[in-house]
This record gives C-alpha cells, sequence and structure tokens, in this order.
C-alpha cells in the first residue's frame, strides 16, 4: 500500500496546500483527485505567496511529479495560466505534470449557467460561479466533453453540438444566451494544443507508480461537510470530496490507500451558504476572520468564522476512516483569551455527537470553554513547545474525536510548522 490521502475535514479552506506541500517531498507522485477551479489552495514559501486552483500542491518540488486525475474538472484556460505563473517563477512543469485525458472541461454555457442561478436564487448556495456544477452535471447526464476531445475539432464539435442543444431551455429560461457551437470549437482547440504536452492517460500512470513501490499523495479539494453525499445537502459541492473519493477520481483501487490525513483549521470557518452551528457574527468572529485572514483565495468573499466543531469533525474522522488530523492555523487562537470549543448538539431536547440529517440549522451546539495562550506561536518546531494550553487545546481535540493530531501548523509560512514527519512512515 503506497497512497496516503490528505483531505479537508470541514467546509474546506482547511490550508490543504500547505499541508499537501509539507508532504510532497516525501512523494514521488501527488494527485488531485476531485473538483475544480473553484478551490484555491495556498502556498506561502519564504513569505512569497502562490494559490492553486488546479495544480496539486506538491508543483513547487522539483523531484516530485503532479497528475491532475479524472476526478476532476478542468478550465482549460485557467489551467494553462497557471502554468505559465508556475514557468515565470521558474518553477518547471513539463514532464512533471500531466492531466488525465478522461477529466472533464468546463465550457464557457457551464460558467454562464451557474451565474445566472446563483443571481435567481439570490446567492443561496453560494456557489463560486466557476461552472463546477453544470459541468459535473454533464458529466452524470453522459453528455459531457472530456479533456481528450479538447485535441480532436470533430470529435469536440459534435459533442458540443448535442450538449448545448441540452442546454438551451434552461439557459432561455434563465435569460442567457449560449455561446455558438463556432465560438467554442475555436477556443477549446487552440487551449487544446497548448496543453496537448500535458494530456495523457494519468490512471495507467499512477498505476505504474503503485506497481513500482512508490510513493503516491492524493490531493483532496474542498472539506467533508462539503461532499455531495456526506456534507450538509443541498448547500455542498458537487463532488465527493471525502477520501473515499480518492480512488474513483485517481483511477485506483482501495487496496492501494494505506492511510487518511484529514485536515482541519483550529477554529472553523465556511464560505457560501448553509447551516453553521458554531458561526459567530460579532467581535470575536470578526477578531478570528482578521487574524486568520479569513478571505477567500478563489473568490476573495470574506469567510464565515466560528469555534471549533467538534461535532462536525468527528463526523469527518468517522466518514474518512482518518488515520490522523493536521491542524492549521492553530496561531491564530492566540488573539483570544477564551476558548470555545462545540463538542455536542442539542436538538428537540436530545444531545447529539454526530450532526443531523436534517435541521443542522436547528441544532443549538454545546460548549466547552478553554483556556486561551497569548504566545507567539511561530517558533514552535515540536508539540512540546507551544504553551501548555495550546497543548491542552490539541489534547482534548484528540480526546473527543478519537484521532491522533500529527502536523501542527503554526503560521502561514512552509517553516512555521511543529511535528512535521514523513506521512508514508509505518
Amino acid at each position: 500500500m503506497s497512497a496516503v490521502v490528505v483531505v479537508g475535514a470541514q467546509w474546506g479552506d482547511e490550508g490543504k496546500g500547505k499541508v499537501v506541500d509539507l508532504y510532497a517531498p516525501y512523494a514521488d507522485l501527488v494527485v488531485r483527485y476531485a473538483g475544480g477551479a473553484n478551490a484555491g489552495h495556498t502556498l506561502v514559501v519564504g513569505g512569497e505567496k502562490q494559490i492553486l486552483h488546479l495544480i496539486p500542491s506538491g508543483i513547487l518540488h522539483e523531484q516530485t511529479r503532479c497528475i491532475v486525475g479524472q476526478g476532476t474538472v478542468i478550465d482549460p484556460a485557467v489551467f494553462l495560466q497557471e502554468i505559465e505563473t508556475l514557468n515565470e517563477r521558474g518553477v518547471g512543469t513539463e514532464g512533471r505534470l500531466l492531466v488525465s485525458q478522461r477529466a472533464h472541461v468546463v465550457l464557457p454555457h457551464h460558467k454562464l449557467i451557474d451565474g445566472l442561478r446563483e443571481k435567481k436564487s439570490g446567492g443561496a448556495i453560494g456557489t463560486t460561479k466557476r461552472g463546477i456544477g453544470p459541468c459535473y452535471e454533464d458529466k452524470v447526464a453522459r453528455r459531457g466533453v472530456r479533456i481528450g476531445d479538447l485535441l480532436d475539432a470533430d470529435r469536440l464539435r459534435a459533442k458540443l453540438d448535442a450538449n448545448l442543444e441540452c442546454w438551451r431551455p434552461v439557459a432561455e429560461d434563465l435569460g442567457g444566451t449560449l455561446p455558438s457551437t463556432d465560438e467554442i470549437v475555436t477556443q477549446y482547440t487552440e487551449l487544446g494544443e497548448a496543453l496537448r504536452g500535458y494530456i495523457g492517460d494519468a490512471g495507467s500512470i499512477i498505476r505504474a507508480s503503485i506497481k513500482a513501490d512508490e510513493k503516491i499523495l492524493l490531493e483532496g479539494a474542498q472539506g467533508t461537510m462539503l461532499d455531495i453525499d456526506n456534507g450538509t445537502y443541498p448547500f455542498v459541492t458537487s463532488s465527493n470530496a471525502v477520501a473515499g473519493g480518492a480512488c474513483a477520481g485517481a483511477g485506483i483501487g482501495p487496496t492501494h490507500i494505506r492511510s487518511a490525513i484529514g485536515i482541519a483549521k483550529a477554529y472553523t470557518t465556511r464560505v457560501g451558504g448553509g447551516p453553521f452551528p458554531t458561526e459567530l457574527q460579532d467581535e470575536t468572529g470578526q477578531k478570528l476572520r482578521d487574524a486568520g485572514a479569513e478571505y477567500g483565495s478563489t473568490t476573495g468573499r470574506p469567510r464565515r468564522c466560528g469555534w471549533l466543531d467538534l461535532v462536525a469533525l468527528r463526523h469527518a474522522v468517522a466518514v474518512n476512516g482518518l488515520n490522523e488530523l493536521a491542524i492549521t492555523k492553530l496561531d491564530v487562537l492566540s488573539v483570544l483569551p477564551k476558548l470555545e470549543v462545540c463538542v455536542a448538539y442539542e436538538l428537540d431536547g436530545e444531545r447529539l455527537a454526530f450532526p443531523p440529517y436534517e435541521r443542522i440549522e436547528e441544532a443549538q451546539p454545546i460548549y466547552e470553554t478553554l483556556e486561551g495562550w497569548s504566545d507567539d506561536l511561530t517558533a514552535c518546531r515540536t508539540r512540546g513547545d507551544l504553551p501548555p494550553a495550546a497543548q491542552q487545546y490539541l489534547g482534548r481535540i484528540e480526546q473527543e474525536v478519537g484521532c491522533r493530531v500529527g502536523v501542527v501548523s503554526v503560521g502561514p509560512d512552509r517553516e512555521d510548522t511543529a511535528d512535521l514527519r514523513d506521512p508514508f512512515r509505518g
């Protein structure tokens, strides 16, 4: 078993980019297996920030190869722009980066429909309007366009003709006008040619890597509570963001997964609509937002902030089969003298250890108060270096959710990390 899954354990934005970047030197191959350009993974190295939306977060390590798997949906213009930005920074991608020919393509009318629907709903779901949902709709309706189709203009044209006819009445009902087949074919065949050297049979490469006993890091997107099946439906993403989605999204069997690591902030955030039991709509919430720079890397929207929700985290440990947690942004809590953690919900007079199927927005959090700390944590490199109150905070998380805490992020930079270790170690 040579693959380790890294998955978001909250509502996304947990800091997966930093953690994957930290683990990448131990891996031969990093594979992004779900989501699209609605995800933004932020890396800070030597004070310089790099935001990746599609390319795996291991790309900054020269010895690591990266693959974007078939479970993702690709905006080829965004993908090409990321390649060009990395190359301009001196990060080589040729021969190190591949996108699966089976990955579905986000088309111009996907973004149009996404935006029109969000406008009509008044922003109820809070999508990024990047066309992710409509693209996944095409995928499951068996009318999608895949990356490999961009290399054959005739095949692309035939698929687009059929695809646009399905969307035409939807667009008209929403007051929009679809682009023509010719427009899309011209634009997307050009993008296909620009990406030709990066498109291939990703699944066979991943399986060959497994056969060679190489170490594979599987990078998730979004988070468990946004998973289409396990999250706060309907306020979720359109893919399986949990660890189980890595198998389908990368094209490998579950027997090749050796462990799953969940990423969670030391508090909780959410972007867009949907239930959020521990949300703080007060001065404390704003303090967390300011101290944690909680603004979306993809949309720039301010994130909703709240206390750590151990009910949701307990759920994430269960549905992902997590072996370990990586806790990020522990340093942000230094701005607060007292801390609350949600250990259970109360709904209809009943104490709940796990999120309810419905009516989570009516659940009342049951809090436990813990001592805070005011120390600067950025120099801490082991758990023992942390102030006693911070160590107790981590211990309480472990006790409540039944999963050990491994790596701890104590600042935005790659170096600001405690207890980093090889995730492939036995």
